[in-house]
């Protein structure tokens, strides 16, 4: 268990396929680069997650989201939508690339994406370069972390690396929405 106070190990951490556990917009989240299997797989075995359930890619920005997404599946009249609401906490469901590993996407021809409002996290997906694993840091079935103690409590046995920092202003997990219909899948 390593505690990190600066950017700079976060990025080393996470291109030697660490997961981390790191402030959102509402919960502590645990992330990883997702091109690299292993550290799915290991986020996954952390968590208590079955692969085939997909996994959130987190961003700074949509063209960070360009390579896991099929665009121009993206209906035009849902477009308006998708974008007004980012950067903010609403995750969108949206057609995956053909490319997409499917330790993203799971057992579904789709992915769920976020372009983030959280300064933290942005900063550390612009220096990583690309966009971060982002599921909430808990066990499955259980409530997520709210702060780093509770963390160290919940995965005193894990290998994990802490990102300081406060979380955002959100008072529950990122609204999920489809992106082909505007349905709510979690409100």
């Amino acid at each position: 268990m390593t505690h990190i106070n600066n950017e700079l190990n976060v990025i080393t951490a996470l291109n030697q396929g660490s997961v981390i556990l790191y402030p959102t917009e509402a919960v502590f989240g645990l992330g990883c680069d997702p091109d690299n299997e292993q550290a799915v797989m290991d986020l996954l075995a952390i968590k208590q997650r079955s692969v085939d359930k997909g996994l959130i890619l987190i961003a700074d920005n949509y063209s960070q989201l360009l390579p896991y997404i099929d665009d121009v599946k993206i209906p035009m009249d849902k477009r308006p939508e998708i974008f007004s609401s980012w950067p903010g906490a609403v995750t969108w469901i949206l057609p995956a690339a053909t490319t997409a590993p499917k330790w993203l996407t799971g057992k579904f021809d789709t992915i769920a994406v976020r372009v983030t409002n959280h300064t933290k996290v942005k900063k550390l997906c612009l220096e990583f370069g690309k966009p971060l694993v982002s599921t909430s840091a808990n066990l499955t079935g259980c409530e997520p972390v709210k702060n780093i103690t509770e963390a160290k409590i919940v995965f005193s046995d894990k290998n994990l690396f802490y990102v300081d920092g406060e979380l955002g202003l959100g008072n529950k997990p990122s609204q999920i929405k489809s992106g082909l219909t505007g349905a709510v899948i979690r409100n």
